[in-house]
């Protein structure tokens, strides 16, 4: 494990004229220390679709249509396809859909700051707003492996943040950071590195693999670290994935049917998802959609119903076109933000930071489909029936790929600390 000292050189390195964009930066994702354990195993891949900033609970998929209008809103629930539930009159495809996803209602913790609130229900673990826990794709890197040429955690466009950088690494280190794929909705996206543009020759690969070496050269002339020997070889790994063809057509999402682009919406958070299905597809462990912008403390009208039909398409398309194509067999697919709103519309109509209740999607990997799990209270305020914490949602990720959440992870300092110090398996979505 390299010492913190020289992560942090290494990364400004990697900056020094503008290597980065060759792809150098790459090599900070290319570590692994697989330790699985098989026989827990449901998923092969992890979509968590993160819906930053907190969905409205009560205007989506725990409507109050009993409720004083101060709490119930302005939108008309509608029947779904599963008998008895009922979503917001903004989702009318996912309300076609909800047979596919199981529906939990039951999300709370108590923290209602942003910062704080995402780095504990991306990493499980309670800390600072500083990240002090590895996310769950980080620690997913780390234990699962690197199958192929693509690195083995995405996050599209890039990870979740408010004024820091979330969903990150921590003390595992850059080797297994996300590998942030940009906006796949922009006009000729070609992802960070991997670009198409320009054809990899043999010279061109020759002079990228000689500038990786005068790089390594220098860092070990002023570090004088041991354990560089040890990084050879995800250097190597990280030249294959910038001129690897497999690794590049993953990401050519241009090579996709316009008909099915069209169905998963040509939006930044539509074309997300439908990369997300590439490259779980195609073998990446853990890919992160960021969807960021649903704090409406004010005009929470003209929010949601600027992005709530994004999501319902997007979300629809994407559990649609996954059933379909066999990938729910072995994918876990989790839609969540860091919390729900207040019950009450404020005085700016608009809703608050509510940590004690919000709802959750899973579908994939097992997951029994239309369902709906947990309850809360006639006002949404509390819940009252199946309760479950950022904890609780991070050991079932983990668990279904495989890893052990008890597992102790080593510090760089050598401090032994487990991946989740409490939760369970939703056992109830199993059965």
């Amino acid at each position: 494990m390299f010492d913190l000292h020289f992560r942090q050189n290494r990364r400004n390195f990697l900056r020094v004229g503008g290597l980065a964009s060759l792809g150098l930066g790459l090599p900070g994702l290319l570590q692994s220390q697989a330790d699985a354990d098989t026989k827990s195993r449901r998923a092969k891949s992890v979509i968590l679709v993160y819906l930053g900033g907190g969905l409205s609970h009560h205007d989506s998929f725990d409507t109050k249509p009993d409720a004083i209008a101060e709490i119930r809103g302005k939108y008309q629930p509608i029947n779904s396809n599963v008998s008895g539930l009922m979503v917001s009159e903004l989702l009318p495809m996912m309300s076609r859909s909800m047979d596919k996803v199981c529906l939990h209602r039951g999300g709370s913790h108590n923290n209602d700051h942003h910062e704080t609130a995402t780095n504990w229900v991306m990493s499980g673990r309670f800390g600072s707003a500083f990240g002090d826990w590895p996310a769950m794709g980080a620690v997913a890197a780390h234990e699962s492996g690197f199958p192929g040429t693509l690195p083995p955690y995405v996050s599209v466009p890039r990870n979740p943040s408010f004024t820091w950088e979330l969903g990150k690494s921590a003390f595992l280190g850059g080797r297994y950071e996300s590998f942030k794929a940009g906006d796949p909705n922009q006009e000729g996206y070609r992802v960070r590195d991997m670009s198409q543009a320009e054809p990899i020759n043999k010279v061109r690969s020759n002079r990228r693999q000689s500038l990786l070496q005068a790089v390594d050269g220098l860092a070990r002339r002023i570090e004088g670290n041991d354990q560089l020997t040890a990084y050879d070889q995800f250097q190597r790994r990280a030249t294959e994935m910038v001129i690897s063809g497999e690794a590049r057509s993953a990401f050519a999402i241009d090579k996709e049917p316009d008909k099915l682009r069209d169905r998963y919406g040509r939006s930044t958070f539509g074309q997300s998802c439908l990369l997300a299905r590439r490259l779980v597809e195609r073998g990446v462990t853990f890919v992160t959609v960021n969807s960021g912008g649903w704090d409406h403390h004010s005009k929470i009208w003209d929010g949601l119903e600027r992005m709530l039909p994004d999501f319902d398409r997007g979300f629809s398309a994407l559990v649609e076109d996954m059933q379909q194509r066999g990938l729910l067999d072995d994918t876990l697919v989790v839609a969540m933000g860091e919390f729900g709103r207040t019950p009450k519309i404020n005085k700016d109509a608009g809703r608050d930071h509510w940590a004690p209740a919000a709802s959750l999607l899973f579908t994939g990997a097992g997951v029994k489909p239309g369902r709906v799990i947990g309850a809360t209270d006639k006002d949404g305020s509390q819940v009252t029936d199946s309760p479950i914490r950022p904890a609780d949602v991070a050991y079932t990720v983990l668990r279904s790929l495989g890893i052990n959440p008890k597992k102790q992870l080593h510090t760089p300092d050598g401090r032994p600390v487990e991946i989740l110090d409490e939760g369970e398996v939703i056992e109830a979505l199993y059965g």
